[in-house]
C-alpha cells in the first residue's frame, strides 16, 4: 500500500488540568489514503467530533499529530473543509453569494473573475441547486441548505473533505437523497472524505472503512471495519447483500455489545443493592 495522505499519530486529547481534567482522547493512530471514504462511528461523547476538530485544525492535540499530504497541520486551512450538521450559511447572502464567499477568499488571486463565477455555479450545479441562486438560506429547505454547504466546501478544492455528521437533522427521506448525491459526488471527484456519524447503515453504505470509538474517558479507535462492497452503491440492491449485512452486525455488536453504556446506579440503589450490582448498563 502506498504512504498514507492522512496521518494521525498518537493523538492525545485532554480538557482541563489538574483535578478538573477531562481526558477524551488516547493513543489515537490512523492512516487514511487519498481517496477513501472513512466513517467514525461511536456512542456519544465518545470524542468522535474531537478527532474531525484536530484534523481540521480547529483544536490542537495534547499531544500526538496529524500530517496531511507529508505536512503537519497546526491551524485551520483551505486543505480541509468542513460541513457541520447545522448548515451554516450566512443568513444575508444568497445560495450563490454563500459559495461565492469561500471561492473569492481561496482563488481570487489565481482565477479570473468569469473563471470563478464558472466555478460556483459548476459547483452549485454539482448539487443540483443551481435553480435557487438568488435565494436566501431562509426561502429554501434543511436538505437544500446543506446541498448549498456542501457545494461551498467542494469549490475550495479541499485534499480533505469532513463531514460532521452532516445528515442528522434531516428527515428521513431527504437525508437518503443527500447520500446518494454524497456517493454520486465522491465517485466523480476522489475525494478523500471523513465523516462523523451515529448512523450504523449509512457508514457501511458511504464508507471504504468504518472506524469504531470506544467509550470515554480516553477514547480510542477500538475496530477498523473494512467494507468491502463494489461501487458504485446502491441501497435497495444492498438491503438483501450478505456482505452489507455482515458490515451492520460487526458495527451493531460493537456498539451494543462490546461497548454498551455503563453509567453509575443512585447511592440510595447501590446501598439496596447486591454487591455485584454496582452498574447498570444501557445500550
Amino acid at each position: 500500500m502506498s504512504n498514507p495522505y492522512l496521518t494521525l499519530s498518537r493523538v492525545d486529547m485532554t480538557f482541563g488540568a489538574g483535578a478538573a481534567a477531562n481526558p477524551v482522547l488516547k493513543g489515537i493512530d490512523l492512516e487514511v489514503q487519498r481517496g477513501e471514504f472513512i466513517s467514525l462511528i461511536g456512542h456519544s461523547g465518545c470524542g468522535k467530533s474531537t478527532v474531525l476538530n484536530i484534523v481540521a485544525g480547529l483544536l490542537k492535540a495534547t499531544s500526538g499529530g496529524v500530517i496531511l499530504d507529508s505536512r503537519e497541520v497546526n491551524a485551520p486551512g483551505p486543505d480541509r473543509a468542513v460541513v457541520f450538521q447545522n448548515h451554516s450559511l450566512l443568513p444575508w447572502l444568497t445560495v450563490y453569494q454563500n459559495v461565492e464567499i469561500a471561492v473569492e477568499k481561496i482563488f481570487r488571486d489565481t482565477r479570473t473573475k468569469a473563471e470563478r463565477k464558472e466555478w460556483i455555479l459548476h459547483n452549485l450545479r454539482m448539487v443540483h441547486m443551481e435553480h435557487a441562486l438568488h435565494r436566501l438560506p431562509s426561502e429554501i429547505s434543511g436538505g437544500m441548505k446543506q446541498r448549498v454547504g456542501i457545494a461551498r466546501a467542494l469549490a475550495m478544492e479541499p485534499k480533505v473533505l469532513l463531514l460532521d455528521e452532516p445528515f442528522g437533522a434531516l428527515d428521513a427521506l431527504t437525508r437518503a437523497h443527500l447520500q446518494d448525491e454524497v456517493i454520486r459526488i465522491q465517485a466523480d471527484l476522489g475525494n478523500t472524505v471523513m465523516m462523523i456519524t451515529h448512523d450504523v447503515d449509512e457508514a457501511v453504505l458511504l464508507s471504504d472503512r468504518v472506524v469504531m470509538m470506544t467509550n470515554g474517558p480516553s477514547a480510542t479507535i477500538g475496530q477498523i471495519l473494512d467494507i468491502d462492497l463494489p461501487r458504485p452503491r446502491n441501497r435497495i440492491a444492498l438491503a438483501e447483500n450478505a456482505t452489507y449485512n455482515h458490515c451492520r452486525q460487526e458495527i451493531l455488536s460493537f456498539l451494543y455489545e462490546k461497548q454498551r453504556k455503563v453509567e453509575p446506579i443512585s447511592a440510595r440503589a447501590a446501598k439496596a443493592a447486591p454487591a455485584k450490582e454496582t452498574v447498570a448498563l444501557r445500550a
